[in-house]
């Protein structure tokens, strides 16, 4: 590999710079948006959209939501370089050797090392960055172990990875690509070196400068911000195992629903729910699982439960369809040029290119036509592995197929339900991460949890992955009801969660327990949906933002690093810290960040920020302090979201010290005023108001007025 010799500024406008390295090779520097300089490195040719083909474009509008330039630079030549500055950001590119600095407010927060900045050959590119001795670095996708990447070599070819990364000294760098990428942070033999290597012919990154929380607002924008989740998918779930019957799987719906217990969505278990015709492309409602489909759609697809149905691309083979399929090229192809084949429960299939558009289309279209009318939420009914040896259509193979191919798979089943609804609503639940991961709910987890580490280690990859630009992420409450102090510490963690589920195994049920822990549990279910307005205003916030519902505290407090080694507790929303216990103890060391006060919502307590406590709580509740300044809003007791009436959604306001902040809430029409001491709010008609210790309320018609008491 060779690094680039000279550096000659070729054509400069308001919105970019080309810069030339060789007679063929350019660097384009772009303003993509304020704090957002993206860099492409390629020939010419390979730089200019307007000689991409349709192909070309519609892998890229499904990788980037935003492609034009939103920002403007100024450009100045300095110290035989050149300083491209928008904003309080800046960077500064100098020629002999070659380097890049990026500037906030004159203080560099990222730099390439030197001399070997930036190495290149015709299919290779590495890009090595300078890290500091102390400096974390987060994102990338999920992790069980460590929040902080440093020291690990990440590969994009994995199930867990998002190509986000980055570090609360305020940069952000996204490698846009669907080839191999590697990361190798801080390894033994450059311990202070972040090295990026990218096999493709254009080297395309974007990097950001600023907090960490406006990083993931930019990253949102940059690929696409998620869709809304239907409300009915934000309640409690039970999940249909696996070899059993609907009629099996609604009697154990009856029995949970007689012990008191309540679920909204019906999550129904693998295979597909949707079948091929043998001899020709139909795909309609399998009737050898739901039976009468008309009835179907009226007890479930339209019944009080929400519900949530399985999906799969795959053509059975040995079928007319199958063979129509393979010699029209449908279908990937392994090495032989014969259609791959994939074992499912219902035995083997072809898997329908979803890369060639008409395959594409047709699968899409066929979706809308079966859930038009419906909130019927979809999965994928399991995950699909591409081997090195498997292609599509037009080529595609290896690391760039597995990325493009599930991208592809996800955006359909999103369309398929978005479409027609206005704003867009659509919820697809799977396991495995992908580049479109950031652009719609439903990621889930189904760790096993057998004990307190595994309780740890769902946690990490919660916050794991939603460091790395997803906005939520839910879990199956995978757990044998054999220890109550396990089972209620695992769902007061659950109930702090964007979602989660219940197993249709009695053997994980809490009726298991003793009735003192039965009541436990049904107290955690009732406050969990007391919280949904909160959760649901959460979601709706990072649709909009894309900051995460669980935040971790580099996160949430980037400039407070003594908060960062607290890596067990975090913000739900902006107006909760949630510290779960996640050991057989009653106890644990609680860090209260600084610049804020802290309500424990257990006692009553304030808190000065900046301190440690050593907290007692047993297994009926979990430590959750409220945020001085903010507001939590509280839906009343319900047994079901059928019950949620979105004309009223609130029910009752807890005040953490003065109101600042404009509290998070579904569909909010809640405003905070500030005048002479005081604090105005509007929106609060008949709602019962708890106001923390020393403030005192009033009412006037529509209009609260809240101040300290004299």
């Amino acid at each position: 590999m060779t690094d680039i010799k000279q550096l000659i500024l070729r054509e400069q406008q308001a919105g970019f710079c080309d810069f030339s390295i060789t007679d063929d090779l350019l660097l384009r520097v772009e303003a993509s948006a304020l704090g957002v300089f993206r860099l492409r490195i390629g020939s010419e040719s390979k730089l200019d959209d307007s000689k991409l083909n349709v192909r070309a474009l519609a892998r890229k509008s499904l990788l980037l939501a935003r492609q034009e330039i939103t920002s403007e630079f100024e450009v100045n030549t300095e110290n035989k370089g050149w300083r491209l500055s928008h904003g309080s950001a800046s960077l500064l590119i100098k020629t002999q050797p070659f380097s890049l600095q990026f500037y906030q407010d004159d203080q560099v927060v990222l730099s390439t090392v030197s001399p070997s900045a930036l190495l290149l050959d015709d299919k290779q590119w590495r890009l090595n960055l300078a890290l500091t001795s102390n400096e974390t670095v987060y994102g990338l996708g999920r992790v069980s172990d460590t929040l902080n990447r440093r020291g690990q070599e990440i590969q994009s070819d994995s199930q867990d990875y998002l190509p986000l990364s980055w570090s609360a000294k305020g940069w952000g760098v996204f490698v846009q690509s669907l080839h191999k990428v590697s990361h190798s942070i801080g390894l033994k033999k450059h311990p202070n070196q972040y090295g990026i290597t990218v096999e493709d012919d254009v080297l395309d990154v974007f990097f950001y400068i600023a907090p960490p929380a406006e990083i993931l607002n930019q990253f949102s924008a940059t690929i696409g911000r998620p869709g809304q989740p239907p409300l009915r998918a934000m309640g409690l779930w039970l999940d249909q195992q696996e070899n059993q019957t609907i009629s099996e799987f609604m009697s154990t719906v009856e029995q949970w629903e007689k012990a008191g217990l309540t679920v909204d969505t019906l999550n129904f278990a693998a295979p597909s729910m949707f079948s091929f015709q043998s001899d020709k492309l139909v795909m309609d409602w399998d009737e050898g699982r739901v039976g009468d489909v008309r009835q179907f759609i009226a007890d479930y697809a339209k019944g009080k439960k929400h519900i949530c149905v399985p999906s799969f691309p795959g053509i059975p083979v040995d079928t007319a369809l199958f063979q129509d399929l393979e010699d029209r090229a449908w279908l990937l192809l392994d090495d032989k040029g014969k259609a791959y084949q994939v074992a499912t429960p219902k035995g083997k299939v072809g898997i329908l290119d979803l890369t060639y558009k008409d395959a594409y289309q047709y699968w899409e279209s066929r979706h809308q036509q079966l859930l038009e009318g419906t909130d019927i939420a979809v999965s994928i009914a399991q995950t699909i592995h591409i081997p090195d040896n498997v292609s599509a259509r037009q080529g595609e193979e290896k690391a760039f197929l597995r990325q493009l191919y599930s991208a592809w798979l996800e955006q359909s089943l999103f369309e398929g339900q978005a479409f027609h609804k206005t704003p867009s609503e659509a919820f697809v639940r799977r396991q495995a991460l992908s580049l479109n991961s950031v652009r719609s709910t439903g990621l889930y987890l189904q760790d096993t949890i057998e004990s307190y580490t595994d309780l740890e280690n769902l946690l990490q990859r919660h916050l794991s992955t939603q460091m790395s630009g997803v906005i939520a992420q839910s879990h199956v409450l995978n757990l044998q009801a054999t220890e109550a102090r396990l089972y209620l510490r695992a769902l007061a963690l659950s109930i702090f969660s964007a979602g989660f589920s219940f197993v249709a195994d009695e053997a994980y049920w809490p009726t298991q327990f003793d009735e003192k822990t039965q009541q436990t549990v049904k107290t955690l279910l009732a406050l969990r949906y007391r919280l949904i307005p909160y959760v649901l205003g959460i979601i709706e916030d990072a649709t909009r933002t894309g900051l995460p519902v669980q935040r971790a505290m580099a996160l949430a407090y980037p400039q407070d690093t003594y908060a960062h080694q607290y890596h067990q507790q975090f913000l739900f929303g902006p107006a909760l810290l949630v510290a779960p216990i996640l050991d057989s103890q009653d106890s644990k060391c609680i860090y209260l960040p600084e610049g804020d006060a802290w309500w424990d919502l257990n006692t009553g307590v304030r808190y000065e920020g900046g301190q440690v406590l050593e907290y007692h709580c047993d297994t009926s509740a979990i430590p959750v302090f409220g945020r001085e300044g903010h507001m939590l809003c509280l839906g009343p007791d319900l047994k079901g979201l059928e019950e949620f009436n979105t004309a009223r959604v609130l029910d009752e306001v807890w005040l953490f010290g003065m109101p600042i902040h404009n509290p998070v809430v579904m569909r909010n029409k809640i405003r905070v005023m500030q005048m002479q001491g005081s604090s105005y709010i509007k929106g609060f008609e008949g709602l019962r108001i708890l106001p923390s210790e020393g403030l005192e309320v009033k009412r006037r018609g529509a209009e609260v007025r809240i101040s300290r008491e004299r």
